[in-house]
């Protein structure tokens, strides 16, 4: 158990608050480059608690800037794109991508008002489909060398969706081992050619065993962990007989993101990304290390549950999260339909606004979110002292981290630590965008 005070120290990161000081330390994602597309490349955004607009200017560069016109406070979402940035529908004031002011068309000719206005921006950088601000002091830290920012746009696909919860308590359902063989157990397999894009729908390395039924008949795993440069590796066994082990390696990427396997062939990189302190939008790079992703499949996927402009669930707390008895009793575990992506939405909302940590009991099994509160107090102590935390990095650091390392297989018993390795070494080394030395 913490305190309530010590759980506010974790949770709030509205600006200058504890964690709130440390998160604006790294890249933040944003927007998606998918919500700049089309006619007019502007988006409002919420991020960190502080309201951003986002934009992409006539010659496509892009620029975050706080969201109130800094003249009266309009709303400058409802901009217009002309003339070199995004001009103020009010009274015309124009802002490039910097936050330059550039013209303030109302003021007497030869005013030089504009030249002593700037609206706040902020350092952009576009990768792998989604777009990624930074809203600290000073310069940004270094992007690492992670499979999903190496491989290609052909073989990446990013998409997000609304969480209506602190942002904290969506992450740690991601580096919890255990709870998969409980809160996403099925009672019947699919055919694994329908597993397209669906996490625990396919099989796993080394075996014809669909991973639900894997999930379903051994659901006691036991977890290492262990910390890394970048933050933590999970691996979960499951002995399945005398001489096979369920073996999956997963990581938490400091300071708000996990990197998992999807299937034998393709990963998640996901950051749950604080929209204040009771909301968040977990955002998502699924990386191929063979064949392009299939775009249109997987978006068209992911707008079953969720809804445009604002990624918000079909399927949730205002519909009971769709719960059926007969599907609890018969075919799913939680009733709540078959997209996992509905059970974690119930699992961690379900918890309340801000989970109240002085009421819970942690296990064996809870090892990984117990190490990683330990790191992130470290880092947020470290932060408000001026020193610097884990993961903000230079170029030559960034440089050195690379993958990480995931997979979900079927091992020996007498050599698991080779045979996973070998496993990850092998699909990483094929993958036909891999930079050979």
């Amino acid at each position: 158990m913490m305190s309530s005070e010590q759980n506010d120290f974790i949770t709030r990161i509205s600006a200058g608050t504890p964690a709130g000081t440390l998160l604006r330390r790294y890249w933040q994602p944003v927007a998606l480059s998918d919500e700049l597309e089309g006619k007019r490349p502007i988006r409002p955004a919420r991020l960190l608690g502080q309201d951003l607009v986002v934009f992409r200017d006539e010659t496509g560069r892009l620029g975050v800037l706080d969201r109130d016109c800094p003249h009266r406070g309009a709303d400058l979402a409802f901009g217009r794109l002309e003339d070199g940035g995004l001009r103020c529908p009010f009274h015309g004031w124009l802002f490039d991508v910097q936050g330059q002011c550039l013209e303030t068309p109302a003021e007497p000719a030869g005013s030089r008002l504009c030249r002593k206005i700037h609206q706040r921006s902020y350092p952009v950088v576009e990768k792998s489909g989604i777009i990624f601000a930074y809203l600290g002091e000073g310069e940004p830290p270094a992007f690492p060398a992670l499979d999903c920012f190496q491989a290609p746009d052909s073989h990446v696909f990013a998409f997000k969706g609304l969480m209506e919860c602190n942002w904290l308590q969506a992450l740690e359902v991601g580096i919890d081992p255990a709870h998969a063989s409980f809160l996403h157990r099925f009672f019947e397999d699919d055919e694994p050619e329908s597993a397209y894009g669906r996490q625990f729908r396919a099989t796993s390395s080394d075996s014809d065993m669909p991973m639900t039924r894997v999930l379903r008949e051994f659901d006691a795993p036991a977890i290492e962990v262990d910390k890394t440069d970048y933050g933590l590796q999970l691996i979960a066994t499951r002995p399945m007989s005398g001489d096979k082990t369920h073996v999956r390696v997963t990581n938490l990427l400091f300071p708000q993101a996990f990197v998992i396997p999807l299937s034998s062939e393709m990963t998640i990189t996901q950051w749950h990304v604080p929209i204040d302190d009771t909301s968040c939008y977990w955002y998502a790079i699924f990386t191929s290390f063979t064949t392009p992703v299939n775009k249109t499949h997987m978006r068209n996927q992911r707008l079953e549950l969720y809804t445009l402009p604002d990624y918000r669930p079909r399927v949730g707390r205002h519909n009971n999260y769709g719960f059926n008895v007969e599907e609890q009793l018969h075919k799913t575990y939680t009733g709540m339909g078959e997209d996992i992506n509905v059970h974690d939405q119930w699992a961690v909302e379900s918890l309340g606004p801000i989970q109240d940590r002085t009421r819970e009991h942690l296990g064996q099994s809870d090892k990984g979110i117990i190490a990683y509160r330990r790191i992130l107090v470290d880092a947020i102590t470290r932060a408000m002292n001026g020193e610097t935390p884990l993961m903000v990095l230079t170029a030559d650091e960034a440089a050195a981290i690379q993958g990480p390392a995931t997979m979900d297989g079927v091992a020996p018993s007498n050599s698991i630590d080779t045979y996973w390795r070998q496993v990850d070494a092998n699909r990483r080394n094929g993958a036909s965008w891999k930079k050979r030395d």
